[in-house]
């Protein structure tokens, strides 16, 4: 008998004893990983075992230090690590994030606008009522929430999110401390806790994984099923996002990476506020903070700088350009000014991240508003 017909002729019993010799454990956690990913269930093992021609009894007991519960198995998460997440919370490596004062400073050059006070009345409520701003870049959406929450001695985390941000950035995971896989909370699990605001900052980076926040946008707290642990929210949580567009994307290219948002997702915002550019009387108390902390004493020369800006974004509205000189830029030069005390130099020197077309316009514009001004030699 030829060694192929030995083959045939084994029984069924020593062919499955003879194979599962040959598959080792590492082959099998392979196996699972490539087919369902680090987790996956008992209908998902059956489903490998038949494939496999390998006893479900026999793949089970390999994987016992992965069993998260009936049925459920996890490869990242061992049964060690899940008895020792208690003692990991308060690992040295970890306590010292919990204990920091997340309450943002008060500055004194801030002036209230907008949406500001609205925003500051939610917070001081402490009702979980989730709010969505949005509004041009540089116009002080993301500073209005922070300094609301100064003021009102609130803690604060805010989360910078793009497009790579994912349920690990703002949930958490588990993290290697001292060679021991320990458990670490994110953002959002922070913020649950602490009873603090979370602010999603450019949430219309994000891609569909920020859907994992929809239990928390619903108020309802947040189940970390990596550890088995249900956080409830504690009094003051509350989230507010900050946006340039309405999560429906940016048609004009202006926001080139922003995103159209799942529907259900922003439903859970019960509020939008639509923040527009401080009027210039506002946006001269701006600058007056600023150039005063600066000890920038051209009164004339900030009051034409909102002019200046005031034209831009009319004629922006208008169609008649395709830039816009933003509240942030206009501090951008008077911080500029404070440096070269040279207006030209300044004002160039902030303008030069536009095209040379639009940016020549931008200069030649500001020369027909300050008597006072010349425009900057193009070879220095």
């Amino acid at each position: 008998m030829t060694p192929f017909s030995c083959m045939i002729g084994i029984s069924k019993t020593n062919y499955i004893m003879t194979f599962e010799i040959k598959m080792t454990r590492e082959e099998i956690i392979e196996g699972l990983r490539s087919t369902y990913g680090k987790e996956f269930t008992a209908p998902d093992v059956r489903g490998f075992c038949a494939a496999n021609d390998i006893a479900y009894q026999t793949v089970t007991k390999k994987l016992k230090d992965f069993n998260v519960g009936r049925g459920k198995w996890n490869l990242e998460v061992t049964v060690k690590a899940v008895e020792n997440i208690e003692k990991s919370f308060s690992a040295p490596s970890v306590v010292p994030h919990v204990q920091q004062n997340l309450v943002p400073e008060k500055d004194d050059t801030f002036v209230k606008f907008g949406p500001f006070t609205d925003i500051k009345k939610i917070l001081q409520t402490k009702q979980f009522y989730p709010t969505f701003i949005t509004g041009l870049s540089g116009n002080g959406k993301t500073f209005s929430v922070e300094q609301a929450c100064a003021q009102l001695g609130r803690e604060l985390i805010r989360v910078n999110i793009t497009i790579e941000t994912d349920e690990d950035d703002l949930i958490g995971g588990f993290r290697l401390v001292d060679g021991a896989t320990v458990w670490h909370n994110g953002p959002v699990v922070e913020a649950l806790e602490r009873g603090a605001v979370l602010l999603l900052d450019e949430i219309d980076l994000a891609s569909n994984k920020i859907l994992c926040l929809q239990p928390v946008l619903e108020g309802k707290g947040l189940f970390l099923k990596k550890i088995g642990k249900f956080v409830n929210p504690t009094k003051g949580f509350n989230v507010v996002a900050t946006a340039n567009t309405k999560g429906k994307g940016s048609d004009d290219g202006r926001f080139i990476g922003t995103n159209v948002l799942n529907e259900a997702f922003l439903e859970r915002f019960p509020v939008t506020y639509e923040q527009d550019y401080p009027s210039p009387k506002i946006e001269q108390k701006i600058l007056g903070g600023i150039a005063a902390q600066l000890g920038v004493t051209d009164i004339n020369f900030l009051n034409r700088l909102v002019d200046w800006g005031d034209i831009i974004r009319k004629t922006f509205y208008d169609g008649g350009i395709e830039e816009i000189i933003s509240t942030r830029r206009l501090v951008h030069i008077v911080r500029a000014f404070s440096i070269f005390n040279d207006k030209a130099k300044s004002i160039q020197v902030c303008v030069n991240r536009f095209d040379d077309e639009t940016k020549q316009a931008f200069l030649e514009l500001y020369d027909k508003v300050d008597n006072e001004f010349e425009l900057p030699n193009q070879e220095n």
